[in-house]
């Protein structure tokens, strides 16, 4: 493992020389990072992970004679912590193995997009996705290695005024890197009697939004669905932003519906962006409004945290210590606008319990009893 002072290292694995070369070409011209050395199919990867103890593995998906998912799992074995982002094509195939990756410990991914601009445009888009996440996820190695604690952080005292708490008529949800993971373990545990509705972006591209979607649905008690568009926004279903488009929350007179916007810029170099909904959602519902920050790189969604708090609505980050990477969460807890810092399994549970705060102490039907459980575990 390196240090602070030296550059990070990087075992590259994909059975195209000229992927291979383009990869080297792109980590090489950032002086903090080097190709430790590089490997055509799982089995050599294997071999070279003991042999040049990489800090990193991007690790390609289709490759002959052990493909990615299959060294994915032989690479856990033994290397636990080893961060491992997969190198996958923006299919249907590519998005389902990459969820499957995700799901055997893999830490990130990078999509192998093919510019309509030409080569040059193509390896600079490569460059801005891949470069920040192997610094995140090395970063994050790094500090464990060096025995420095993780720290369970405490929410900075805020400048706002704790306003009187509201019910809770809607819940928003953003999540970026380990997303996939921690929502497999948080949707599972929101009833399907939730009396509010929920929507959720999740940083993914096409394809893969629906795809998760698919599968959150699969673990999930409340139907889960990628939004279209024009969807009426009520209880009993829980809505995903498609890929590459923001998912806005829209008020007419005969309710709350959805809208997807895919010409509006990006916004933290995000389309969708968890801002663009946490905003929309507290212009309508204000103090009302209760948002989640899962695990993520970067920034996205602190700025609309602001917002809900300024307006007397609730948020809930996930801790440091279950994140994948605590930048999203840690932006919004470290800036004092947290009310609650959770591990991620108990984020469904402080959900729900803040939902229910000031409604009736049961709900109707079949999954009563789950809601009663809140209320006894917290004394209301």
């Amino acid at each position: 493992m390196t240090n602070s002072t030296h550059p990070f290292r990087v075992l590259l694995v994909d059975d195209s020389s000229v992927v291979r070369r383009v990869l080297t070409d792109v980590i090489s011209s950032d002086p903090q990072l080097e190709v430790a050395g590089t490997a055509s199919n799982g089995r050599i990867a294997l071999d070279r992970i003991a042999q040049l103890k990489p800090d990193l593995v991007v690790l390609d998906i289709e490759m002959p004679e052990m493909d990615g998912l299959a060294t994915l799992v032989e690479l856990r074995k033994k290397y636990h912590r080893l961060p491992v982002i997969m190198f996958s094509t923006l299919t249907h195939r590519g998005a389902s193995s990459t969820l499957d990756a995700l799901s055997l410990g893999a830490d990130d991914y990078v999509p192998k997009e093919r510019s309509s601009l030409g080569l040059a445009t193509a390896i600079d888009d490569l460059r801005s996705d891949l470069l920040p996440k192997i610094h995140a996820l090395c970063s994050r190695d790094l500090a464990r290695h060096q025995h420095q604690p993780v720290q369970q952080a405490k929410p900075a005292v805020s400048a706002l005024p704790k306003l009187p708490e509201q019910k809770i008529d809607l819940v928003v949800l953003g999540v970026s890197t380990g997303g996939p993971d921690a929502l497999c373990t948080v949707i599972p545990g929101i009833p399907r009697e939730l009396p509010v509705p929920v929507v959720m972006v999740q940083h993914m591209p096409p394809i893969f939004t629906r795809l998760l979607a698919e599968r959150l649905a699969a673990k999930s008690p409340i139907p889960v669905k990628e939004a279209q568009g024009g969807e009426k926004l009520e209880p009993g279903t829980i809505w995903l932003a498609p890929g590459a488009k923001h998912l806005v929350i829209a008020s007419t007179v005969n309710g709350m519906f959805l809208h997807t916007d895919e010409t509006s810029p990006p916004r933290n170099y995000c389309r969708p962006s968890v801002d663009v909904l946490f905003e929309s959602a507290v212009r309508l519902a204000g103090a009302g409004t209760l948002a989640i920050v899962l695990t993520g790189m970067g920034s996205d969604g602190l700025d609309a945290c602001g917002e809900i708090r300024k307006q007397g609505g609730q948020i809930i980050v996930q801790d440091e210590a279950t994140s994948v990477v605590w930048g999203m969460p840690g932006a919004v807890a470290r800036a004092g606008l947290a009310d609650a810092v959770k591990p991620v399994q108990e984020v469904a549970q402080e959900l729900v319990m803040r939902v229910m705060k000031l409604r009736a102490r049961t709900v109707p039907g079949a999954g009563a009893g789950v809601m009663r459980g809140v209320y006894v575990q917290q004394g209301k």
